[in-house]
Order: C-alpha cells, then structure tokens, then sequence
C-alpha cells in the first residue's frame, strides 16, 4: 500500500510544481509588458508598429534602387520574410541574455527560478513577434492585394526554429555576460553583419557559390528560407536543413542553462 502511495504524492507534487512554474512565468510575462512597454507612448503597440514601419522604409529604398526583388513581384513581401525571422532571432536573444540581470530583485523570491525568468522574457517576446508577422503578413495581403497560398506548417517552422535559437543563444550569452560584462558590447558588435549574411536582400539560391559554402553554416540562413518556403509555393528551398539549427539551438541551449544552473548563485552574488 505504501508504495502506491508513495507514487501518487510524487505526481502530485510534481504536478504542482508544473503548475507553480506556469503561474511564475505567466506573471513574469505581465510584469515585462507593464515595465518595458508601460512606459513608452504608445505602450505595446509601439512593438509591433516599430518593425512594420522599419519593413516598410527598407522596402521604399530598395523599390527605388532595384527594379524587380529577388523573389516574387513585391518588395515588401520579400523583405518581410527575411526581416522578421532575423529580428525575431535577435530580440529573443538579447532580451533572454539580459533576464537575469533585468529580474535580479525577483530572483530572491523561493517560487522564481533563474528558468522562469530566462524562458518568460523569450516566450513574450516570441508571442509578440507572431503578431508582427499575423498583422505585417495580412496587412500586406489586404494593401497590395497579393495572392500567396501560405504553408503554415513551414512558418510555424521557422518561427519554433527562431525562437528555439534565440532561447539558446540568449541562455549562453546570459552567463558569459554576467561573467564577463564586456561581452555585451561586443556581442552586439559582433551580431551587426549578421543582417547581411542571413539571406536577407538576397536569396541563398542566388548567392555565389563560394558565399554558399560558408554561410549555410550560419543556421539563420536556414531560419530564413523555411519562412519564404512557407510564403513561396514556388519557393523550394533545397538547401535547407532541420537539424542542423535545431542540433545548434539544444547545444546553446543545454550548455548555457548548464553554466546558469552551477554558476548563477555566485553570479547574482558578484553583481
């Protein structure tokens, strides 16, 4: 009897602490959209107009100094395609690599956890970035009145995929800029030309060859091409890999939340 028992408790408790983690993440998520977006005109829209306007200056220049874009008849749907997926990588990784400095207050609280923290910043930035693309995706539709046959298997594809990466990334970063703060500045230094290497202005197709061998390494390439995958049918995209983006996001992912769990006490501690 005792060992049935015994059972049901631990199912118990580890229900309660799923349910325990849910709630702190959930109210994580709400204290980043009142501190973050609370205080800026325009609040929480303002995060979702900002990229859309950025899409739609990209496209006027690039409408004026190219005649046709590389892919289909509309700059805009081009450009959105790479744009988001990119700023999607971007903004989840750096918002999780700064988390714990961000929540450091709450972190002294039992019922929070160095993984709440990491994983509600990614999760609402993540949310927050698929309803850039629901409305940049549907506002291009209705205004330029495209006629596209989406596969949403391939964006929610590419948009786990981003967001898995900049999870990883962000956990990573997350420890090597609290052990080294400098690494903060030359991250963002270092992640500058990666707007021009992840197939943005110009398919990986239509690179050279010698281009091609060396950035299908970078796994933003392939992040890229599973959303235009999903926004040209006629787009094939032969060159894209799975494994390799997901294989680099559990690395990150797995060694950063490694080095945060044995160091992330003495972390704190040094700030």
């Amino acid at each position: 009897m005792s060992r049935p028992l015994d059972n049901q408790l631990e199912q118990d408790g580890l229900r309660a602490r799923k349910y325990k983690t849910a709630r702190a993440i959930f109210a994580l998520m709400l204290r980043e959209m009142s501190t973050s977006y609370g205080r800026s005109p325009g609040g929480y829209a303002w995060a979702i107009l900002e990229p859309i306007l950025a899409l739609a200056a990209l496209s006027t220049i690039f409408a004026i100094a190219v005649r046709n874009p590389p892919l289909g008849d509309s700059f805009p749907l081009f450009y959105a395609t790479g744009y988001l997926p990119f700023t999607l990588f971007n903004d989840v990784a750096n918002k999780s690599a700064t988390s714990l400095n961000y929540s450091r207050p709450l972190l002294q609280y039992p019922a929070v956890t160095f993984i709440d923290v990491l994983f509600a910043r990614g999760l609402l930035h993540l949310l927050t970035h698929v309803l850039i693309a629901y409305f940049m995706f549907f506002g291009l539709v209705i205004v330029l009145d495209l006629q596209i046959s989406p596969d949403y298997t391939m964006i929610a594809l590419s948009y786990a995929l981003g967001a898995f990466l900049g999870i990883g990334m962000g956990a990573f970063n997350c420890f090597v800029m609290m052990s080294f703060p400098i690494w903060e500045r030359i991250w963002q230094i270092l992640t500058r030309p990666l707007i021009f290497i992840s197939g943005l202005f110009l398919p990986f197709d239509a690179m050279p060859e010698m281009a091609q061998n060396i950035l299908w390494w970078n796994p933003l390439i392939h992040i890229v091409g599973f959303l235009r995958v999903g926004i040209y049918d006629f787009y094939e995209g032969s060159y894209l890999s799975v494994l390799y983006p997901l294989l680099t996001a559990l690395t990150l992912l797995c060694f950063g939340l490694l080095l945060l769990w044995r160091n992330h006490n003495r972390l704190m501690e040094s700030l």
